[in-house]
């Protein structure tokens, strides 16, 4: 029993190093022909040639393909929300793209309407879908990034091909197998593999589909007046012209519009201000104030008369 359980160990140990050989092979011939596509990029950027980032300056071949994802976040506005709506959707359907998420608010009456759409884009029609996109409204900001996931990608190939080779090899042990409890045993190592080897196949196709599908944020807002986008002088100063003309016109439609939701206060405060008014009136009608030119007449003073003591001290003293 204990010769069995060697030779077991013993076979496995083989079973794993020779697939870990061969998935290091593999990753290394990988590593060297995204190498050689670097240093081909590298030729291409000296030579003043276009981005190798672009998705139509990827190279064609199985092997020399560059794994990159590809997103970009987008910002519109439009005083016409539907039409730039509409347009932004039939930029979505000619591209061949599809919605991955769709959030709408506000209202119609408001003119206060914000979309934000999150669309997959696929990656050779990238950017025809960002130029048909930003002529949908008034584009104020577009940023885009390129991830070059290469390296990942292959190392992850390299990964399910050494797990593929550690299954199909404790398969055949399990065939060979003489006792239940070696097979046991080769059916949990077997379990362990099978459980790395699905975690790796889906995330190599997560990864797959992002570079496959660009993903591209849009935001569309429903405006009154368009914001300036003008760079030279004149073309800003204009702007700015039109810019506080707008605004007036906002202001003052904001504050007829501000004065027909109050009006039941208005007509509040009219009411209460007639009545006082009455209230002030009849108060002066019935207590007059005098003149202004008419002064009351100065009491006139009268002195007291005299005591008898008074008088006697007034009279001459004879001797």
């Amino acid at each position: 029993m204990k010769k069995r359980l060697s030779r077991l160990a013993a076979a496995l140990l083989a079973a794993a190093l020779l697939a870990g050989c061969g998935g290091s092979s593999a990753a290394n011939s990988s590593a060297a022909t995204y190498d050689m596509n670097l240093s081909q990029e590298a030729a291409v950027a000296e030579g003043g040639g276009e981005s190798s980032l672009m998705p139509e300056d990827v190279s064609t071949g199985e092997n020399a393909q560059q794994k990159i994802i590809y997103r970009a976040d987008m910002t519109l506005e439009s005083t016409d929300f539907d039409t730039a709506r509409d347009a932004l959707l039939a930029a979505v359907e000619d591209t061949g793209s599809w919605m991955e998420y769709s959030h709408l608010s506000g209202t119609a009456e408001d003119r206060d309407r914000y979309a934000n759409y999150t669309v997959r884009v696929p990656v050779e029609h990238y950017q025809d879908f960002l130029t048909q996109a930003g002529q949908a409204g008034s584009m104020l900001s577009l940023n885009e990034s390129a991830e070059n996931v290469t390296s990942t990608y292959i190392d992850m190939e390299a990964r399910i091909s050494s797990l593929e080779n550690q299954r199909d090899r404790l398969n055949e042990l399990a065939a060979k197998a003489e006792t239940t409890a070696d097979l046991l045993e080769i059916e949990s190592q077997l379990s362990d593999v099978q459980y790395q080897l699905e975690s790796y196949t889906q995330q190599l196709r997560n990864l797959d589909g992002q570079v496959t599908y660009s993903t591209v944020d849009v935001t569309l807002r429903e405006v009154s007046s368009l914001t300036p986008t003008g760079v030279t002088f004149p073309q800003r100063l204009a702007d700015a012209f039109a810019g506080g003309w707008n605004g007036f016109l906002l202001f003052i439609q904001g504050l007829i519009l501000a004065l027909v939701y109050l009006w039941p206060l208005l007509l509040i405060a009219v009411v209460a201000f007639v009545i006082i008014r009455m209230l002030v009136r009849r108060h002066r009608k019935n207590h007059p104030l005098p003149p202004k030119g008419s002064r009351p007449a100065p009491a006139q003073y009268t002195a007291p008369a005299p005591t008898q003591s008074e008088e006697d001290s007034s009279k001459p003293k004879y001797l």
